[in-house]
């Protein structure tokens, strides 16, 4: 998958098929409310194996029950299409919760 930065069109493009990520300098982040504090934990730790498995790793904040992912492509310097398919990925982790 390319590293290559994404234009502001191509962030645009991308987050209106990604409902609940913003896009703030050079990331993207979604929080996510968990039913409860070991669900949210538990949503945590599929998204990790799926990070290790693409070799890209989102910063991840945890409080209570509302976990936070930011992506970005700290190598590139930006956002690129590891950032976007990684939301994807999270989104449908998410659903799984």
């Amino acid at each position: 998958m390319s590293t290559e930065l994404l234009s502001d069109d191509d962030i645009a493009k991308a987050l209106t098929d990604l409902p609940g990520w913003t896009h703030t300098g050079a990331s993207i982040a979604r929080t996510v409310e968990a039913p409860s504090f070991l669900a949210g934990i538990e949503l945590v730790r599929r998204v990790a194996q799926a990070a290790e498995a693409a070799n890209h790793h989102p910063d991840i904040d945890i409080r209570w029950r509302r976990v936070t992912f930011t992506l970005s492509t700290h190598s590139a310097g930006g956002l690129t299409q590891l950032d976007v398919a990684l939301a994807h990925e999270i989104d449908r982790l998410t659903l799984q919760s």
